[in-house]
């Protein structure tokens, strides 16, 4: 593999170069056949990459997510979706680890995807965009990691569709991966998703300032659209145990019901902000690609059905973790997947975390979720002898 020399980056180095962009040297070729050239990936790295490249942790992230994963977020001011576990000291320790996180292909904070410039037309691509898949997806990071001189990973980690592309990073390129923590993920997307998912794109199409998927073009947003697709999700990362605890039945800033259709109830004040907040950050066509890609993914389909085939031999090392208050993505989703790598005699350890805060615990502060991930990472690092403390 002839690459590069890769950078040497450090935490600091990094949290005032906000704009890292790689352009991939070879043409993609997307599961559906079409071909990308020119593809940019958007990226940060957090830490330092060592001599012998050998503490390199992949961070993927969520459907809504991106790369930035930790310190301040550039667009939001907010702090990164992982900033609790992942810097110096924390639970993903940046004095030991170099992490790589990309926004996804498809995505909107910088790597190829609908609402950037088609190189053939001289316009945004909006709907001429190819669909991509989670393939495509990990496909595209893996060409990133090859440009920044980087063959094989520590660990590849990732939550929800994060999950889905730790897995799939497993199976297509398991003798670059060491070990692998899907979290709250699937090895497919259930009837019930994609249903939440199909609400959420309608919602964004019968917006008339989608305009067909131009929207760019005609100088509008989606937004109604949008934000009813995002509070339509943002219900199902919760759990009603969740929900009932901070707002239960409350009323918004009012001692009575107003008996219209403003915010009554705190929960729907919540809801509406989570949507309009949304829209600032994210782009609507953008929203339709990744969610397909989603509904897309089905590992056992893509192995005659028996998806045990897709981990036949494989020398990666696994971690699932699941959360026993997760409806979205269920514990018996992380289940199927390990009965399917004992089925092949796969080094594989599994535990569900009790906690009553639905999908989003993975991005919450739960104690025994993070103990357990330190537990697994700091342990598959001592197996490989990483240094404790990584050297620029």
């Amino acid at each position: 593999m002839n690459t590069p020399a890769a950078p040497v980056l450090s935490v600091e180095a990094t949290s005032s170069a906000l704009d890292a962009r790689m352009v991939l040297a070879e043409p993609l070729t997307l599961q559906s056949g079409e071909v990308l050239t020119g593809v940019t990936m958007a990226y940060q790295t957090y830490g330092t990459l060592n001599a012998d490249k050998s503490n390199v942790i992949v961070v993927c992230h969520a459907l809504t997510g991106d790369q930035y994963v930790c310190g301040v977020h550039p667009v939001t001011g907010k702090r990164g979706w992982w900033d609790d576990m992942i810097g110096p000291g924390k639970i993903i320790d940046t004095n030991r680890y170099f992490i790589v996180c990309a926004n996804v292909l498809g995505g909107c904070m910088g790597s190829t995807g609908p609402k950037e410039i088609n190189p053939a037309t001289g316009r945004p691509y909006g709907l001429r965009f190819p669909v991509i898949t989670i393939r495509d997806m990990v496909a595209a990071q893996a060409k990133l990691l090859d440009q920044l001189g980087i063959d094989k990973v520590l660990c590849v980690i990732g939550g929800s569709m994060g999950a889905m592309q730790a897995i799939e990073w497993a199976h297509r390129y398991p003798q670059r991966v060491y070990a692998a923590v899907p979290i709250a993920g699937s090895y497919r997307h259930s009837a019930q998703n994609i249903a939440f998912h199909e609400v959420g794109r309608q919602a964004i199409m019968a917006d008339p300032d989608w305009c067909h998927g131009n929207y760019l073009e005609e100088n509008k947003v989606p937004k109604r659209g949008l934000a009813v697709a995002r509070m339509a999700a943002h219900i199902t990362y919760l759990s009603e145990t969740a929900l009932h605890r901070k707002f239960g039945r409350r009323l918004q800033e009012r001692a009575a019901l107003t008996y219209g259709f403003d915010a009554d109830f705190q929960v729907e004040s919540y809801l509406r902000h989570q949507g309009y907040t949304f829209v600032d950050r994210f782009d609507a066509n953008s929203y339709l690609y990744i969610t397909r890609a989603m509904d897309y993914f089905d590992l056992a389909g893509e192995n005659d059905g028996v998806l045990a085939n897709a981990f036949k031999g494989s020398p990666v090392r696994f971690c699932l973790i699941s959360f026993t208050s997760d409806w979205l993505f269920p514990t018996q989703e992380s289940r199927a997947i390990v009965h399917a790598l004992n089925a092949v005699a796969a080094n594989v350890s599994f535990v569900e975390i009790e906690s009553d805060k639905g999908h989003d615990a993975f991005l919450l502060d739960e104690p025994d979720f993070h103990q357990t991930l330190r537990g697994f990472v700091d342990g598959c690092a001592d197996v490989r002898r990483v240094p404790k403390v990584a050297k620029s």
